[in-house]
């Protein structure tokens, strides 16, 4: 019963057709910013390393490396400040969780590219 209730109220706050994206996907992700009354779209563009969560309390971690330096983010599936997510590539992986990627520097780092005809 408890479950049931909280189904029902998580349906109003589901986006009708959440983005399809996997782990190990290059994405760019389009977040809307409040700055004083203006509102602007910033992209945050990096690899997909982790999925949690379900219903409206799914979430991503997106990692890119910005000066040399490792920055991830968190995003919410079905947050209103999300404007779109954009899949620029998609890569073979064998993991849920591409944590190990936080060690490696430079080529290492890469993904082999998924080919899809």
């Amino acid at each position: 019963m408890n479950t049931d209730i909280m189904d029902l109220v998580e349906k109003t706050s589901i986006k009708a057709e959440p983005p399809q994206f996997e782990v190990g996907d290059t994405v760019d992700v389009h977040n809307k910013i409040l700055e004083g009354n203006k509102e602007r779209i910033q992209v945050f563009s990096g690899v997909v390393i982790a999925k949690s969560g379900r219903g409206s309390r799914e979430m991503f971690t997106v990692r890119r490396i910005v000066a040399g330096e490792g920055v991830e983010r968190k995003f919410p599936v079905h947050s209103p400040r999300i404007a779109k997510i954009d899949v620029k590539r998609s890569s073979v992986v064998r993991r849920a969780k591409l944590y190990f990627l936080r060690e490696r520097v430079g080529k290492a780092v890469r993904l082999k590219e998924r080919r899809t005809s």
